[in-house]
């Protein structure tokens, strides 16, 4: 499913770029798409860096449950 969502917005994004050099695009309307897609890449990156700090926190205190484990295998 997500190849055929690239591919049918790469159509898209392609009749745009026709539409464009036809001059039948406004700058205006491209610009608040950028401005779009500017801020869903922002929230998506916000969210993926909060999930990346809790994987690392978990990770931190696998790790030192681990060596508190080793201490009894001694």
């Amino acid at each position: 499913m997500i190849e055929f969502m690239k591919k049918a917005v790469d159509w898209v994004l392609q009749k745009e770029q026709e539409a464009a050099q036809e001059c039948h695009i406004s700058v205006v309307d491209v610009d608040k798409q950028i401005e779009t897609m500017q801020n869903k890449k922002d929230s998506i990156t916000a969210q993926y860096s909060e999930n990346i700090e809790e994987i690392d926190h978990v990770l931190g205190r696998l790790e030192s449950i681990k060596k508190s484990a080793n201490k009894c295998t001694k």
